[in-house]
């Protein structure tokens, strides 16, 4: 009886110490931070959520989704959110403002699917909108330095209407607001459909330069720099996946924003197949493109903005994680 306690007695033992690792190594929890849903990207995160990648990297991902780029910000400066997507020039305003954060992977070199739209009967032309009311998702987002550089390149002075990424459709169609800055799959959607008609594509319009990145605060990447790592790994992973999986891709878009096959296949071809790789921020290729990023933000009007290098972090290179 003594020997087999003492068996009992060991087995808890050895049981209750093998529990403390697995508790002690319990998944971290990275906020995933999307400026808007029907944008890529919205599509690179479900898909790192569905194909399991953060959690191949030890990590609980929670997916929130703002009404634009500027909002998604503001919640990281306030600590809701870990990682978001935003451009380089709202980094450099941001730590002006004493929010001090990075770009720590590089996401698009160019304004893909970007387009400045109005409805499909209307006469306005670019030059036309003087004085008119152009929509955009939010100050100091992606659209807002679209039109900011449209008003400054074309020497045509408008009013920015911030109405969510969620309310540029719908209030262009309703007549509320003359011309609107719409992203993809939108923008192909509304103009394959004949609702609205492109008066300027960005991505022909626009010199290439960063327009989006990964962004982290300083604060979190010096407390957390492991999980920062893993989640741009898994980040790319999905973009690696994508980028090898096109029908489930294509049908992952088709779900998720409600749009028709075709519209998901151009999305699929014009955007994500368009979208960097590398997410590197080493090297001049990409000092260059976050300068040119800063200088196109200057030009539309943002001013007392931080120099490039302190934009930008090295720290993190993305190991793609495998499906």
């Amino acid at each position: 009886m003594m020997i087999a306690r003492r068996h009992l007695l060991a087995s808890l033992f050895a049981a209750s110490f093998l529990v403390q690792p697995a508790a002690s190594f319990a998944a971290d929890t990275i906020r995933v931070g999307l400026p808007t849903k029907t944008y890529w990207p919205t599509t690179v995160a479900e898909t790192a959520v569905r194909q399991k990648l953060f959690e191949k990297e030890g990590l609980k991902a929670e997916l929130t989704i703002y009404r634009g780029g500027a909002e998604a910000f503001e919640a990281m400066a306030a600590g809701a959110a870990d990682i978001i997507l935003d451009p380089p020039s709202l980094v450099a305003a941001g730590r002006k403002k004493g929010v001090l954060s990075k770009v720590v992977a590089n996401a698009s070199m160019g304004s893909f699917g970007w387009q400045l739209m109005v409805k499909a009967n209307s006469p306005l032309t670019v030059e036309d909108l003087k004085g008119k009311k152009v929509g955009i998702t939010s100050a100091g987002s992606g659209s807002d330095v679209l039109a900011l550089w449209t008003i400054q390149n074309k020497k045509v002075d408008f009013s920015r209407v911030p109405v969510g990424g969620g309310g540029l459709v719908p209030n262009l169609l309703a007549g509320n607001i003359d011309a609107a800055v719409v992203y993809s799959p939108l923008s192909f959607q509304i103009s394959k459909s004949g609702e609205a008609k492109t008066i300027l594509d960005f991505a022909k319009a626009v010199p290439p330069n960063m327009t989006s990145g990964w962004v982290v605060l300083d604060k979190f990447a010096k407390e957390k720099p492991e999980v920062v790592q893993k989640a741009v790994n898994a980040i790319y992973g999905a973009l690696q996946f994508m980028r090898n999986n096109r029908e489930t891709t294509v049908k992952l878009i088709a779900d998720l924003y409600e749009v028709p096959p075709e519209i998901a296949a151009a999305e699929y071809d014009n955007t994500i197949m368009k979208l960097d790789t590398d997410g590197g921020m080493s090297g001049d290729k990409v000092l260059e493109a976050v300068s040119k990023s800063i200088e196109l933000a200057k030009l539309g009007g943002l001013k007392d903005i931080a120099p490039v290098e302190e934009v930008i972090s090295t720290q993190f290179k993305p190991v793609p994680t495998k499906p």
